[in-house]
């Protein structure tokens, strides 16, 4: 028997350049997930100007569960934030879309950092890239008895596609325990790269897996990240040779690389259609976990 579907709580919010347009990645996000959203059937907790291109386009006619917000600068996307930390359940967000413009001044408010800090602290997936939205409810939907969407297969076909795996200094022992647990999937990617240490790290795992001469380059390294290794990865993002960035963050700690941090995210954001970035150990397991599933479900 299919599990029932949880009803979500999503919080939803664009910058206007993912508002306007009708190939805009709002549009794009709510047509062509419209499936999986009707099988999930989430609460939607609009942003006002979004949820006002959401009806000047047409989009979920007829869904009845949507609730509005202020508009952006009478501090919708604030009230975000605090839903992210409500402890009731009829008000609190389970995660946060919020498809972002990185040229836009607003993505760099402090609601909108507050915003990804506090889904990290609170282990919400924080969705910022239409890539990243449309896989979520992809995986969400197979993951309580949807058929898989055919139209997304070719980026399912994890052969021909590379991942990043970093983590800070605190969170290294735990993306290490996360390789070995799904490491029959990670293999099937046909590059993995990572930064610095972890790199080493997962090639000492792979050679314990696989023998000495086949692990040895299982990931590519590239440099420590406050040596230069996210803005690396960032061009392979922007070369749309990496589609996917699992990045254990430790919030809770001063970094003195994050403009680099905010690089690597920015340039996801930028190939919005292509790239997405998970960025806390309990949705990255999840997501590994919700992959296999798919795998087998395709």
């Amino acid at each position: 028997m299919s599990a029932k579907p949880p009803r979500y709580r999503i919080g939803l919010a664009a910058n206007r350049a993912h508002q306007d347009a009708d190939d805009s990645a709002l549009v794009r996000l709510l047509r062509d997930g419209r499936s999986a959203i009707n099988h999930l059937q989430p609460q939607l907790v609009i942003v006002g100007r979004t949820l006002d291109a959401v009806e000047r386009h047409g989009l979920l006619s007829g869904y009845p569960h949507i609730e509005r917000f202020p508009y952006g600068r009478e501090g919708g996307l604030m009230k975000l934030v605090s839903r992210i930390v409500e402890d009731d359940p009829t008000r609190n967000l389970d995660a946060v879309i919020y498809l972002m413009d990185p040229v836009d001044p607003s993505s760099n408010f402090p609601e909108a950092l507050a915003l990804k800090r506090q889904c990290v602290i609170h282990s919400k997936p924080y969705l910022s890239t239409l890539a990243g939205a449309r896989e979520w409810f992809e995986l969400e939907a197979v993951a309580t008895g949807a058929a898989p969407d055919p139209s997304l297969d070719d980026v399912f076909n994890l052969e021909n596609e590379s991942i990043a795996l970093i983590a800070h200094d605190a969170m290294k022992d735990r993306m290490v325990e996360l390789a070995e647990k799904h490491f029959a999937l990670l293999d099937r990617f046909a590059m993995r790269c990572a930064t610095g240490t972890t790199g080493g790290l997962l090639n000492q795992l792979a050679q314990k897996i696989k023998g000495k001469d086949a692990g040895r380059s299982w990931v590519r390294p590239f440099l420590s990240g406050p040596l230069g290794g996210d803005a690396q990865i960032a061009e392979l993002i922007l070369n749309r040779e990496c589609r996917r960035v699992l990045f254990l963050e430790d919030p809770h700690v001063a970094r003195q690389h994050e403009a680099d941090i905010q690089l690597l995210e920015r340039a996801a954001r930028t190939v919005t259609d292509y790239a997405s970035c998970s960025s806390d150990v309990k949705n990255v397991e999840r997501w590994l976990s919700q992959m296999a599933l798919r795998s087998k479900r395709a």
